[in-house]
């Protein structure tokens, strides 16, 4: 594969950008990323009431506070955040993309994966690095709208709410993530 100068120092760019956003990356470690999760988790509930009885249906949910992405032609994300199970935090992950292609800017934004079967969470927590894939229905509320029934009464192994956008980026999606347990 052939680099252009131009696309490296987009890449760069990008990379930099990423950097510089504030997204917990070196911070306080296990007790920054429980109160960013507790702090999340009360909006979710508060902005999106019919979550709360999702969470209560599944059978665990990973939590991530904080997503930053940005790109210029390359572009990139990266966050942390927690798995809990029974409410309780069992293990920390980090969220990370790569992207290329016709994009610009940076944008933040939180998700919840609530895993709605035992055998979905299994194969979650056994995985060295878990691949947002096909077996995951994302509902995506925006400005205000509330989730539909057909989210909350899905048969789906695990649900992905994604929420919170800021920033000027085309998009915000899960696809194509890697997700990898962590020491925080």
């Amino acid at each position: 594969m052939n680099i252009s100068r131009r696309n490296m120092a987009f890449g760069l760019g990008a990379a930099t950008v990423l950097g510089a956003c504030g997204n917990g990356v070196g911070g306080n470690g296990p007790a920054r990323i429980e109160a960013r999760v507790n702090t999340t988790l009360a909006k979710l509930y508060a902005d999106y009431p019919a979550t709360q009885g999702l969470a209560a249906k599944s059978v665990g949910m990973l939590v991530m506070p904080l997503v930053t992405e940005a790109g210029i032609g390359f572009g990139g994300a990266y966050g942390r955040g927690a798995l809990r199970v029974g409410g309780a935090t069992v293990d920390y992950y980090s969220v990370a993309k790569a992207s290329t292609g016709l994009q610009i800017g940076a944008q933040q934004y939180a998700h919840v994966l609530f895993f709605m079967t035992e055998a979905a969470l299994s194969t979650f927590r056994r995985s060295p690095g878990f691949a947002a894939g096909a077996n995951i229905e994302y509902a995506v509320p925006t400005g205000g709208e509330t989730l539909g029934a057909e989210t909350t009464t899905s048969l789906a192994p695990i649900i992905a709410i994604v929420f919170g956008q800021s920033g000027l980026h085309v998009g915000a999606t899960l696809e194509g993530v890697k997700y990898t347990r962590i020491l925080p």
